[in-house]
């Protein structure tokens, strides 16, 4: 499947928060968004922002969303699918995918995975690459490489062209 990539200069939180309500919409059951960065980058901010776009577009009331750093999975009700939040950074070995039923979720959930470099074999062929970069105190640089249905797909939120 070719790929593409777009990208998106994310200048404040609040900005990081506005670009999470546009992504929702384009998401889809089956959807994974690989969150790649360092520590501090805005990984679990975009990830929360997502998850409370999507509770508000299926008329959801607010839910706390907290860091999956110590459980590895959150998972949240936003309607007609299931979001899994991931954080794998703790994750012994790429088999325990499987344990956590993540495998499974690839194929109906909307998965937003922070440190998926640890999913290693087990990576969804289809899944979308997040990466986040920072630029300054609250800015970012975010790229996203897909696969071009899927790229397609997500490009009304962003602004530009893909690369």
């Amino acid at each position: 499947m070719t790929a593409a990539c777009l990208t998106r200069t994310l200048t404040s939180p609040a900005e990081t928060e506005a670009f999470a309500r546009s992504l929702a919409p384009c998401l889809r059951g089956g959807d994974t968004l690989l969150l790649n960065g360092p520590v501090g980058a805005g990984k679990t901010a975009l990830a929360r922002a997502v998850i409370g776009a999507l509770r508000d577009l299926a008329d959801l009331p607010p839910e706390d969303v907290p860091s999956p750093t110590f459980t590895l999975i959150q998972t949240y009700d936003v309607g007609p699918v299931e979001v899994w939040h991931a954080d794998l950074y703790r994750l012994g070995d790429p088999s325990e995918v499987i344990e956590l039923g993540l495998d499974d979720a690839f194929e109906t959930a909307i998965c937003l995975i922070e440190w998926p470099e640890r999913l290693g074999a087990a990576t969804p062929a289809n899944a979308a690459t997040v990466t986040m970069a920072v630029t300054g105190d609250d800015s970012r640089a975010l790229m996203l490489t897909a696969p071009m249905p899927m790229l397609a797909r997500l490009a009304p939120a962003f602004e530009g062209t893909p690369a």
